[in-house]
């Protein structure tokens, strides 16, 4: 919990210290739920498909064709397998088994006969690449580059993506990793912040040294835009996330309050946040709560990115629902010491996650948004 002027009182602190303890707890309800919705309804799939299998007064002829189509979906992908393990020189598929699946993709495991190539985990989906993969497939090569060494992040290899040869759908080919629970705090917290100090380069994906990203993405289920800032300046960082973060979720969120505020209390003010601070494009993960985050064998990995070029601090607006301790703040704070004005910025950062979480699930996530931006308006009264 933060403090943003000297002269927030006590009450207001305790009042804080509860929202954010029950944001952190209905973010973890919520997202679960999320999570957990397609894996209901692929269950609930399998109940309906049998009924109709069993009851003689209900035609079968659509189930048929699912089922076909479901086949042909799957020479298809078997197909595109093969022909990039033979491509690269891989050897032979020697297995390849199913790993479940989500709403919008299925998942599967694939040993290969050359001994020497890890195992690929497989995510398919009948939409294209473009749609489905691409943004994910460029976020978790540039952390890849801006991880490497003993103490950066353990972020998987991407291998392929694109859409299958014939139409049909897509596939991202990636390492697979043996993901296991959090585990070392501090490790986690100097692999981010080695991330986060990485230089901007053309294997990174931002040869030019601005923020933004090379597409536009999403975060969660929400257009997230990219498009590349002129330089790689404070100012030209102010504008972007004025615009591309807290304008645009202040325009699907479509709330005149919080809109008015930004517009005549905030935005035209923003740079006074960043008085005697120098930013400077970071890699960020860009969605890093509880739920994104793991290891393997030991090895801090982070996953499910909404990557795009960045101020660092931009990456603790999720931090209401990552759970952070002292530990890994000691570890981050490491390589990376606290900047003045860390704790005033930080409600803007939170604002937009906020705001997102507005927009993907509605209800209190809008009181918290007007909470963080009322704080802003309030720090940069007493200026």
């Amino acid at each position: 919990i933060y403090s943003l002027v000297s002269s927030v009182s006590r009450a207001s602190r305790e009042k804080a210290a509860a929202t954010s303890a029950v944001s952190y707890i209905m973010c973890r309800i919520i997202k679960s739920a999320a999570f957990s919705l397609p894996l209901l309804l692929s269950s609930s799939s399998k109940v309906i498909a049998s009924a109709f299998l069993t009851n003689p007064h209900l035609g079968s002829t659509t189930t048929t064709r699912r089922n076909m189509s479901r086949v042909s979906a799957k020479a298809s992908l078997d197909q595109e397998i093969e022909s990039f393990v033979s491509k690269e020189g891989f050897g032979e598929v020697v297995s390849s088994k199913p790993m479940g699946s989500s709403g919008w993709a299925s998942f599967r495991r694939v040993e290969v006969s050359d001994p020497d190539v890890p195992d690929f985990f497989v995510k398919s989906s009948s939409r294209s690449a473009k749609d489905m993969f691409e943004g994910e497939a460029l976020g978790l090569k540039a952390m890849y580059e801006c991880s490497q060494g003993e103490d950066g992040l353990r972020i998987p290899k991407v291998y392929h993506y694109g859409d299958y040869t014939n139409g049909g759908g897509s596939l991202l080919i990636m390492e697979y990793l043996q993901l296991a629970g959090r585990s070392d705090d501090r490790a986690l917290g100097r692999a981010v912040a080695k991330m986060h100090l990485a230089e901007p380069t053309a294997e990174a994906g931002n040869p030019n040294g601005c923020f933004g990203f090379n597409m536009d993405n999403t975060i969660g289920g929400t257009p997230q835009p990219n498009g590349w800032t002129k330089g790689g300046s404070t100012q030209d960082w102010i504008e972007f996330f004025r615009d591309e973060r807290i304008g645009h979720q202040l325009n699907l969120a479509g709330d005149s309050y919080c809109s008015k505020l930004w517009q005549n209390d905030i935005a035209p003010r923003l740079h006074k946040l960043f008085e005697n601070v120098e930013v400077k494009p970071s890699l960020l993960h860009g969605d890093l709560w509880s739920g994104n985050i793991g290891s393997v064998e030991g090895k801090p990995t982070i996953y499910d990115p909404a990557t795009y070029w960045g101020h660092h601090e931009a990456e603790w607006g999720m931090s209401w629902c990552a759970g952070f301790g002292k530990s890994f703040w000691d570890g981050y704070r490491e390589v990376i010491p606290e900047d003045e004005g860390f704790l005033d910025r930080k409600p803007l950062y939170d604002a937009y996650h906020q705001l997102n979480h507005y927009n993907l699930f509605g209800g209190g996530y809008l009181s918290s948004a007007r909470g963080d931006l009322e704080s802003l308006k309030r720090f940069l009264d007493v200026m």
